[in-house]
């Protein structure tokens, strides 16, 4: 057995513990916004957060992520309904084409921002460098980046 702590909820999984976590994730908790990409920790569609810093799910074993805290997509929403106020901003900004690497970049934007709230446009892009995106051309994300408002205890 397993025990994840995925976005404040535990969960109990009778998986191998060389799973990868985006199966567990994905299969056995059924939270599918993280995406499978590569499969080779290569494109960030699969990113989580584990303890605030982000990792490729595809490639972590769910043994790995056993006593870490897991926030997915799923879990940036506050509970009232609202959304983040960083996936507000991929809205805005018109960051979110096909979306398939949205849930990977908003999370990579969150970590980023956890550290520096006021980043500039050239470390923005240092940071995302790794997230693969075939849509937008990345101009819209780190503007969406670049123009979170997010009060210090969200960022």
């Amino acid at each position: 057995m397993i025990t994840l702590k995925v976005n404040g909820e535990t969960h109990s999984l009778d998986v191998e513990e060389e799973m990868p976590l985006l199966w567990a994730i994905r299969n056995e908790i059924g939270l599918t916004g993280t995406k499978y990409g590569c499969g080779i920790a290569q494109c960030g569609a699969c990113t989580v957060l584990m303890d605030g810093k982000p990792v490729r799910s595809c490639s972590l074993p769910v043994s790995g992520a056993q006593g870490r805290e897991i926030t997915t997509i799923e879990g940036l929403a506050p509970s009232d309904g609202r959304l983040d106020p960083l996936q507000d901003s991929f809205l805005q900004n018109g960051a979110v084409q096909c979306g398939f690497c949205t849930p990977g970049m908003i999370l990579m934007g969150r970590a980023l921002l956890s550290e520096n709230p006021n980043p500039t446009e050239q470390e923005i892009r240092d940071h995302i460098r790794g997230n693969a995106c075939r849509c937008t051309g990345y101009t819209q994300i780190v503007k969406a980046i670049e123009d979170c408002k997010c009060p210090p205890e969200e960022a």
